[in-house]
């Protein structure tokens, strides 16, 4: 069996992707396809790989999560979709020891001990620090970046290594990586390769992150244009679509509020800068597929 296991990262696409998945449940169960809610494995695996620490799972330990996850489709399942957003850790913990998510690479390994017989895959968003780091904060107790950051210096932040650290925790098993600020173009892209679906297969919810950010004027425009026009390949589509976000993106849903102290435009333009560089890295790491516009 194939596992797709999506695992955020924090402030990124969070339940949002779940959410167009499970609208999608329905017609991709007679793929073979299931999609359970969180409900029935995200306590579950947190506790046994807390249980686990960097221990070896005991033999029948995947079977076990598989037997409370499946119990609706037993019988008729050849891709298994989970996504837990704390998997890695919990937001004020995310950077413990001054390093990103330090346990990544030992919960993934444990993981691809437990479904040894099993086809994993991951898929992991990722977000400029320029604006993931102050949303990481107002979603944790503390008053200050730094007692997030537990030593680590907002500019030192490289997606880079913590890919890195997973891609050697786990060799052989696909990474497939998109930033979070790409997701209202690729949406679709993204659900059907979360799924094992071909590019041409209509799914629910293709165009939902677009509509996040788009004035509902341009939403309504967008979908006339493409109603009229059935047959433009996904290529165009994003085309069409990079030009109604010009026109009609609704700037207040596309603001992030920077008011950490010290942070001025120059500061946070370099970031951004070496966060495009960072992602370039990212991008030609052997093993590791970058999702795009």
């Amino acid at each position: 069996m194939q596992i797709a296991l999506h695992t955020g990262l924090h402030e990124t696409d969070a339940d949002r992707l779940l959410r167009t998945l499970l609208r999608n449940r329905e017609g991709l169960r007679p793929l073979g396809v299931a999609i359970p809610g969180p409900g029935k494995y995200r306590k579950l695996m947190s506790e046994m790989l807390n249980a686990l620490g960097g221990g070896m799972p005991a033999p029948g330990a995947g079977d076990v999560l598989l037997d409370a996850v499946l119990d609706e489709d037993v019988g008729h399942v050849d891709r298994l979709i989970l996504s837990h957003e704390n998997l890695f850790s919990v937001p004020k913990i995310a950077f413990q020891g001054g390093v990103a998510y330090r346990k990544a690479e030992q919960r993934l390994r444990t993981l691809r001990q437990m479904f040894a017989e099993d086809e994993l895959e991951v898929f992991i968003a990722v977000r400029n620090p320029a604006t993931f780091l102050p949303a990481l904060l107002h979603s944790t107790p503390h008053a200050q970046l730094e007692d997030v950051l537990h030593g680590m210096g907002p500019a030192e932040l490289r997606w880079s290594d913590l890919i890195a650290r997973i891609a050697d925790a786990v060799p052989g098993v696909p990474i497939t990586v998109w930033c979070d600020e790409d997701s209202p173009l690729i949406w679709g892209q993204l659900v059907r390769d979360i799924t094992g679906l071909d590019a041409t297969r209509p799914i629910i919810g293709a165009y939902s992150r677009l509509a996040d950010i788009m004035t509902q004027e341009g939403m309504d425009r967008f979908r006339t244009y493409l109603a009229d026009r059935p047959d433009m390949t996904e290529i165009q589509i994003r085309r069409i679509m990079v030009a109604f976000l010009d026109k009609y993106v609704d700037e207040s849903k596309v603001e992030d509020e920077l008011d950490l102290p010290g942070w001025d435009e120059e500061y946070v333009q370099e970031m951004s800068d070496r966060y495009d560089d960072d992602m370039f890295a990212v991008a030609r790491m052997p093993g590791v597929t970058v999702i795009t516009p």
